[in-house]
């Protein structure tokens, strides 16, 4: 999505089924959680397309513009403005924190640690407890911190006092406070005029501010989902979400039910992995999720400090709309011109006896995928330089160059050092790709 979101789109309008499941999602959550009130919004097409509420009291249903505190749902909002700093070569995701920052116990862990609670920080400040702080004095780097936990870099340990740090970092950076880059670099562009770093009317009743600050209502999230879904070019690019989205540590639980990014939580709910984050805070839960699959984002807010899944009932939004009405898959077009000298690249190729089909895409785009079985398939985007880096999977990040001969032939594809030839082990191929000096033979077992 660039600066200008496209025409709102007829298709993306829910059936009545769809919506009166999702009312009857909000209202059990509602009833079983035994919240005083409890607000769910779906987007889909890049725009809020239902919003539903249930409260106590009948006829008092808060709208979709009543603010709700959302907790460490902020912390996806600071780890955005880091990655804007990432992408504007001011830091680099692997640069100690103390490059950039005196934070003395963290002084080894990365970037990119911090953002996936990988630095081994404690997960809360030492006591009291921030939340219940008198808040009498504003704390400083020192106060937030206390001795790491575990070694940087070995397993998740979710920090608070980690996006403290970071939103130091980008009050550093950026020369004035976090709060201000929130406004300037997210808020503003998104039209986000809602989401507060302090309550205002109307709002659900109910020194850490990175970690869990905001106020947001329904609207205001519905224009986050749709940014986390698609990206924006005037906040991030949505390269540079789908790195945030990519699993930086083991989820830490067997079923491989949830893990984290960088400053994203990953949620996988019968077989659909959803991204977004939860936040809880006294008195407030939310979360907010998205499928980029199904081009469908949820999300649940409640004025409770504990008693709804908040985070099942925001998956469960997603699923009853992907359900119901299944994205339809992009239409099948010829490709507008087609380079001959690139088309007869594709077809098969060989990794020793392996055949690979390597297919064109849009924009000189190539896909390598193995003809059958399972096997390391990836897609490349087209460099300038007439290379190839891989998108996904094993290769990415790879470069996957043409090698020709003297007579300008393509000779073999040089995929991060493996050889893929026209013909199962060629002869005259290079080196690792020869067989055995005895001729290519099969095994057979006594």
């Amino acid at each position: 999505m660039t600066a200008s979101s496209p025409p709102a789109d007829p298709a993306a309008e829910l059936l009545p089924a769809t919506r009166r499941a999702l009312t009857h999602r909000i209202a059990v959550g509602q009833a079983e959680g035994r919240t005083p009130s409890l607000a769910g919004a779906v987007v889909r097409g890049g725009r809020q397309v239902w919003y539903g509420a249930r409260s106590m009291l009948e006829g008092h249903e808060p709208d979709a513009d009543t603010q709700y505190r959302i907790g460490s749902l902020t912390k996806t909002f600071i780890a955005v403005l880091v990655m804007r700093l990432r992408d504007e070569g001011l830091l680099d995701l692997a640069d100690p924190l103390g490059r950039h920052l005196d934070a003395d116990a963290s002084v080894n862990a990365t970037i990119a640690q911090l953002l996936s609670h990988t630095a081994g920080l404690a997960s809360e400040t030492p006591s009291p407890w921030w939340e219940r702080s008198p808040g009498r004095l504003r704390p400083g780097l020192a106060d937030i911190l206390s001795p790491p936990r575990h070694p940087a870099g070995r397993l998740f340990h979710y920090s608070n006092p980690g996006y403290g740090l970071l939103g130091a970092l980008v009050g550093r950076l950026r020369g004035h406070g976090w709060e201000e880059a929130l406004r300037r670099e997210i808020l503003d562009p998104l039209g986000m005029t809602r989401t507060t770093t302090s309550p205002e009317p109307p709002h659900a009743a109910g020194l850490m501010a990175p970690a869990g600050e905001l106020w947001s209502t329904a609207a205001d999230l519905c224009r986050f989902a749709a940014f986390l879904l698609d990206g924006d070019d005037r906040v991030l690019a949505a390269a540079t979400l789908a790195e945030m989205r990519a699993p930086a540590s083991p989820p830490g639980d067997d079923a491989w039910a949830s893990g984290y990014g960088l400053g994203l939580q990953l949620f996988r709910q019968d077989g659909r992995v959803l991204y977004g984050h939860s936040g809880s805070m006294p008195g407030f839960l939310a979360t907010l999720c998205v499928s980029p699959a199904d081009d469908v984002g949820g999300i649940a807010l409640a004025n409770v400090t504990a008693g709804p899944d908040i985070a099942g009932i925001a998956t469960g939004l997603v699923a009853i709309v992907a359900d119901h009405e299944p994205r339809a898959p992009a239409r099948w077009k010829p490709l507008p011109e087609v380079d001959q000298a690139l088309l007869a690249l594709t077809g098969l190729w060989y990794w020793g006896p392996r055949a690979y089909a390597l297919r064109l895409l849009a924009d000189r785009d190539l896909e390598l995928s193995p003809v059958s079985g399972r096997g390391r398939a990836s897609r490349f985007r087209a460099e300038p330089d007439g290379t190839w880096t891989g998108l996904d999977g094993y290769y990415t990040g790879e470069t996957l160059r043409v090698m020709r001969g003297a007579d300008g032939v393509a000779g073999h594809l040089d995929l991060g050092s493996f050889v893929f030839t026209r013909e199962p082990y060629e002869l005259d191929a290079p080196l690792a790709a020869r067989p055995d000096p005895e001729g290519w033979r099969a095994f057979h077992g006594d």
